[in-house]
């Protein structure tokens, strides 16, 4: 199966990077475990802020990291329950004050999502099945300052790693016979940010 890592930019591109090889992420000395992986989380954006790392530094470490706790955190693509909903998302960490998010997120064949961006940074891995993501770009207009327009589509496979600018916009579909299920992790959301688009009326709303 081949693994990839991508970017995708507030600009609606989408960048391929080298995948690491999951030999050289495996903790061979103790069990790799959660609370391991979200201190290294903590210490990344933690460095980045100091160092006033720009995105794309950034979500290098979280792509490599995050490939880093699927490669030894079995139990984060095994056991995935079955659900009936058409989008089904679970909560895998939550503490009172925690800024990061953390989600398995279960789509049923044909399911998709509105045009959304995430206000904030985000991390998506492919444990399951194929996802179509539908990339747009902000595109205003004097008459139409929130319009936003496609700039292309991707198809990502159970391997595949994705990472999003804070702005970055996009719709997903999940495609296939079988349901795609992801793991999701997002930074701390800025609420005036965080958007939903309507392209019939190049209108936008806060959720």
């Amino acid at each position: 199966m081949t693994k990839q890592d991508w970017l995708v930019k507030n600009s609606g591109k989408c960048i391929l990077f080298n995948s690491p090889r999951d030999w050289d992420l495996l903790n061979s000395s103790c069990p790799y475990r959660l609370y391991q992986f979200l201190m290294e989380l903590d210490d990344i954006i933690s460095v980045a802020n100091r160092e006033k790392e720009t995105e794309d530094e950034y979500l290098l470490k979280l792509r490599h990291l995050t490939r880093k706790l699927i490669v030894n955190t079995h139990w984060i693509s095994n056991n995935i329950p079955i659900s009936d909903k058409e989008i089904d998302i679970s909560t895998l960490y939550d503490e009172p004050g925690y800024p990061y998010t953390l989600q398995r997120e279960i789509m049923l064949p044909g399911s998709s999502t509105f045009i959304h961006n995430h206000g904030t940074w985000g991390i998506v891995a492919t444990l399951q099945g194929m996802q179509k993501n539908i990339l747009w770009k902000s595109s205003p207009t004097p008459d139409y300052p929130h319009k936003i327009e496609k700039t292309e589509e991707k198809i990502f496979k159970a391997g595949d790693i994705i990472s999003f600018t804070t702005n970055a916009i996009h719709s997903v579909e999940a495609v296939g016979d079988e349901p795609s299920i992801t793991l999701n992790i997002y930074g701390e959301t800025d609420a005036l940010k965080r958007l939903k688009f309507d392209i019939i009326r190049n209108l936008s709303y806060r959720f």
